[in-house]
C-alpha cells in the first residue's frame, strides 16, 4: 500500500501501521481514512499530504 507524507511536518502516513492513536486501523489506505481526519503531528488536513515515491 501507498505510504503519504505531511507536506507541513513530514509525518509519514503508513497504512500497514495505521494511526491507531486516531482510530484508524491497520492495512487502512490513505484514500479509506475519514475526511476529517487530520496529521496527528501538526493537525493540517488530509489536502497536504504526498504520495510517497520510492
Amino acid at each position: 500500500m501507498q505510504k503519504y507524507i505531511c507536506d507541513v511536518c513530514g509525518y509519514v502516513y503508513d497504512p500497514e501501521i495505521g494511526d491507531p492513536d486516531n482510530e484508524i486501523k491497520s492495512g487502512t489506505s490513505f484514500d479509506e481514512i475519514p475526511e476529517n481526519w487530520t496529521c496527528p503531528t501538526c493537525g493540517v488536513d488530509k489536502s497536504q499530504f504526498t504520495a510517497v515515491t520510492d
